[in-house]
């Protein structure tokens, strides 16, 4: 019997490229594919010779035999407001497993409205949002409030420096900051209207200590963490001093030596009635934690499928045993509150 063959869409760019280069270190057999041909077979050479297969966006077909091919695909080509549908519903079309890097929260809700029941008669399992922001969040969310019955509220807190925008990264926050529809979750509801933003503090922990943070940010935590938490409060934040810093949006060239400099602390506090719970994860490097994440993911569907349907992180997989998968590759530093992640 063959190995299963995973796709990574998007595959030329810094997150594909970490992704490919992960999958083909374990000895998994990839499909390196995307809109441009020719760069796409560069990038076989670099790796030893991986299959490539040409999908220009507006064409449904290329995509579709895509997804015939592979076992799982790995979707790493954002803007998901412009590439979303398209390959997901390839992916539903041609049977495959599907994980994507989504952090809008518009696509994240779109997957769960429209793929759920194409997904079910495909017999796929598609998990979306298995990015750095929103998908850490969700995950910590799950691990954080595991056992947790009727949560007051659920709060994301991301803390970046020295991050690097590619360019996919920074078309995507423009459309993420100029978006007047946000979702948010309040009252046990999905609400959808223009929010407007509010300084606020977030007590990380020594040695990072209080910072002022943007709140709330437009992440998909709103979309997915409610599915597997009840709580009556979904709201994620960023750090304010993240975009302040003057090579963040100027960044679209750097080398991937710069790009994994970036340091990170992504925690989540969740509050009922038995008090403040929270966990964090301190790290470096978000985006190979991006692209790893997604690898993890793309393995256990292949090995394991799950349940036909659409997921967020924390719902396809146990949460605190896939972010201590995630530590032992050196990813981050994991803290959950008062016992190890079952």
């Amino acid at each position: 019997m063959s190995s299963p063959h995973i796709a990574v869409y998007g595959a030329t760019g810094h997150t594909g490229r970490l992704v490919a280069a992960e999958l083909r270190a374990r000895g998994r057999d990839v499909i390196l594919a995307g809109r441009d041909g020719g760069a796409l077979k560069a990038l076989a050479g670099e790796l030893g010779g991986a299959p490539a297969h040409e999908a220009p966006l507006d064409d449904p077909a290329a995509l579709r035999a895509l997804a015939e091919r592979a076992d799982v695909l790995i979707h790493c080509a954002g803007p998901f407001t412009h590439t979303g549908r398209p390959v997901a519903q390839a992916a539903a079309e041609g049977g495959c497993h599907y994980v994507d890097h989504a952090l809008e929260q518009h696509h994240t809700k779109w997957m769960f409205d429209a793929m759920s029941e194409p997904a079910r008669r495909a017999g796929i399992t598609m998990v979306t949002a298995m990015s750095f922001y929103g998908g850490m969040g969700d995950l910590l969310a799950g691990a954080v409030a595991d056992g947790a019955t009727n949560a007051d509220r659920v709060v994301s807190a991301y803390a970046v420096s020295d991050w690097r925008l590619t360019t996919g990264a920074k078309k995507t926050a423009e459309l993420l900051f100029a978006d007047t529809r946000r979702i948010t979750y309040d009252g046990g509801e999905q609400h959808v209207g223009y929010v407007e933003p509010r300084n606020a503090v977030f007590p990380f922990p020594p040695p990072l200590g209080p910072r002022t943070m943007i709140a709330p940010v437009p992440f998909s935590e709103v979309v997915t963490v409610p599915r597997h938490v009840r709580t009556r409060r979904v709201e994620a934040q960023l750090t304010a001093g993240t975009f302040a810093e003057p090579e963040v949006f100027t960044s679209e060239d750097a080398d991937p030596e710069t790009r994994a400099g970036s340091a990170f602390t992504v925690a989540v506090q969740v509050i009922d009635g038995q008090g403040n719970r929270a966990g964090q994860v301190n790290g470096r490097d978000l985006w190979r934690l991006s692209a790893l994440a997604s690898v993890e993911a793309a393995v256990r569907l292949a090995e394991r499928p799950g349940e036909p349907g659409v997921y967020g992180p924390a719902e396809a997989f146990d949460a605190g045993p896939f972010l201590r998968d995630l530590e032992r590759l050196g990813l981050f530093t994991l803290t959950l509150p008062g016992k190890e992640a079952r």
